[in-house]
């Protein structure tokens, strides 16, 4: 863990092998459970997005694609969809490669039961509003499947504003990579990876507010404060 400063507050940044031992420790020490975790993380996730992105200033009035990898950042990714289903949003999912646990085929029934429709056709991506980058988190190891190289290509050529939740999918967590995805927006999660430093042309936010002081003690973490009931603070603009 190392504190730097954005352009607006001070902040810590996690590794890759801090973040997953953070995630551990939530469970195993705390009482958490990975569906809680995505529920918290998902919800601040599609909060976030409503601030940098108010549904009644999009052209489609709020049409997001929302791309799944079958990991947590893509448990993660279905619940900002429902939630996004319940702002007034029209998402839509890509969700390749479903993940057949009872977790995952959960989110998706929730989701479906809320009217969100899933696609396989990534042809029509520039009829969106927002793309959200739910496909690969902190644990991603290259290289890149081909089954996902499609997704991660659009991601990438896209004019459509694209939002990455937690880190930027296919990105080295820990030394980020220039010549790789380049969000409009973040939303790190607990705290960010030291990748996001590289983003010096993305609205950054942070997310994830459940993290017990022992934890945030634990890791020598220096935290914003979240304005009053918010559920995620922005960090930092484009440069």
């Amino acid at each position: 863990m190392a504190s730097a400063k954005s352009s607006m507050l001070p902040i810590s940044y996690l590794s890759q092998v801090e973040a997953q031992n953070v995630d551990i420790d939530l469970m195993n020490e705390f009482g958490y459970e990975m569906s809680q975790l995505m529920e918290l993380a998902g919800l601040s996730c599609a909060v976030a997005v409503t601030q940098q992105y108010p549904r009644d200033n999009l052209t489609n009035k709020g049409k997001v694609l929302v791309c799944c990898g079958p990991g947590n950042n893509g448990g993660d990714g279905l619940v900002c969809a429902r939630h996004l289903k319940l702002f007034g949003y029209s998402p839509c999912i890509y969700y390749p490669k479903r993940t057949d646990k009872p977790l995952y085929n959960g989110l998706v029934k929730q989701c479906t039961s809320f009217g969100v429709s899933f696609t396989t056709d990534l042809t029509q991506y520039s009829d969106y509003d927002l793309i959200i980058d739910a496909v690969f988190g902190f644990s991603f190891k290259p290289p890149t499947r081909e089954l996902f190289i499609p997704v991660m290509d659009m991601l990438i050529e896209t004019k459509v504003p694209v939002v990455s939740i937690d880190v930027p999918s296919g990105v080295d967590v820990d030394n980020g990579d220039a010549e790789g995805l380049q969000p409009d927006m973040l939303i790190s999660l607990t705290a960010p990876k030291f990748c996001s430093k590289l983003l010096t042309k993305t609205h950054h936010y942070l997310g994830g507010r459940f993290l017990p002081q022992p934890l945030i003690d634990k890791y020598k973490l220096t935290l914003p404060e979240y304005p009053g009931t918010s559920l995620c603070v922005k960090l930092s603009s484009p440069e």
